[in-house]
């Protein structure tokens, strides 16, 4: 199966091609088209949903593409299916040009994107923007508001993506930059937030795994893949504390050290023993944090807690906590910070 999408499809039209027509065509007609291909033709569209549909259908083999013909080159359908389902990235193409430093930084969850939105407003003077940059322009297409941030500091863009997990952000970094050959875009940097989960080791070996299907090589602070920088973010500070359960690396330990350096965490060090003494078992940091956040008096939802207590902590706490998990220095090269 072929799919060709983009301006100069007309050198790709053939006798065994079909120009779909998708101009008032329904789901039910969409679907009972994409029911009688067999996987030998050639189709030609612009609609996103009969790509959506045949991705779905033809994912399985590496045989099976979509090509944009501005460029000739061309994805797999598998990468096709995972682009449109995890990023919603706009197959389409037309969204290449050069306009400012652009950054986008995968990162598990949304509490993690709120977590480095907020270092990122509070230590590198970026700022909320609507305004896009050609270069991400297929965000400013298919993204909704709320599952995404898009920064701006002068002329410098930093779009922070939530991935659904470590297997998620390192899907999505192979994903984004087989697209980038693709579609003939570029960002500056590439950040990749992931959790130690077993060991520092092991967390990078699933990054340059999935590097491995690129040319790159190794830099002082990551890879480059052909111009644009790679750069792993290695989370894993453990919290100790007798009152709580510490299991594994995720973003609540950062969250843990901070709180705890601001003093937040021991005015609620009474009531967390109680409780633990009430259920039989200690909590941990996630559950630890939602005591927090009733502590502090915030009545929304856990990201939108973590942004607030980021932004309104000291600079001083907040940079120690960095520095002490050995994050420092990678967010200041994503930042495209020049210390003044």
């Amino acid at each position: 199966m072929r799919v060709v999408t983009g301006s100069r499809f007309e050198a790709f039209v053939d006798e065994n091609a079909l120009l779909f027509p998708e101009y008032r065509k329904n789901r039910d007609e969409l679907v009972e088209f994409v029911d009688s291909l067999t996987g030998e033709e050639t189709v030609v569209t612009a609609s996103l949903e009969l790509v959506d549909l045949i991705s779905r259908k033809f994912k399985q083999s590496e045989e099976n593409v979509l090509v944009y013909s501005d460029t000739g080159k061309s994805v797999t359908l598998k990468e096709t299916y995972e682009l449109r389902k995890y990023l919603d990235f706009d197959v389409r193409g037309g969204f290449s040009g050069e306009e400012g430093e652009t950054t986008v930084l995968f990162v598990e969850g949304k509490t993690d994107a709120k977590f480095f939105k907020a270092v990122f407003k509070k230590l590198f003077e970026f700022r909320e923007s609507r305004e896009v940059p050609l270069s991400l322009k297929f965000i400013e297409r298919v993204f909704e508001r709320d599952n995404f941030d898009l920064l701006r500091r002068e002329d410098s863009y930093l779009a922070v993506i939530p991935s659904e997990g470590n297997s998620g952000v390192v899907r999505n970094l192979g994903n984004f930059l087989r697209a980038m050959e693709a579609f003939d875009f570029r960002v500056d940097r590439v950040g990749v937030a992931v959790d130690t989960d077993e060991d520092r080791k092991s967390a990078l070996s699933s990054i340059t795994g999935r590097l491995s299907g690129f040319e790159h090589r190794k830099t002082p602070h990551g890879y480059s893949v052909g111009e644009t920088e790679v750069i792993p973010l290695i989370i894993g500070l453990p919290f100790e504390d007798e009152a709580i359960e510490w299991k594994k690396p995720a973003i609540e330990d950062l969250m843990l050290h901070l709180v705890s350096r601001e003093g937040l965490l021991d005015r609620i060090k009474p009531g967390l023993k109680t409780l633990n003494e009430s259920l039989g078992r200690k909590l941990g940091p996630k559950e630890v944090m939602y005591l927090v956040l009733s502590a502090y008096g915030h009545w929304g939802n856990l990201e939108g807690f973590y942004e607030l207590f980021v932004m309104r902590s000291r600079f001083r706490n907040l940079k120690a906590v960095l520095r002490e998990a050995g994050l420092m220095d990678d967010l200041i090269r994503l930042a495209g910070w020049r210390r003044k």
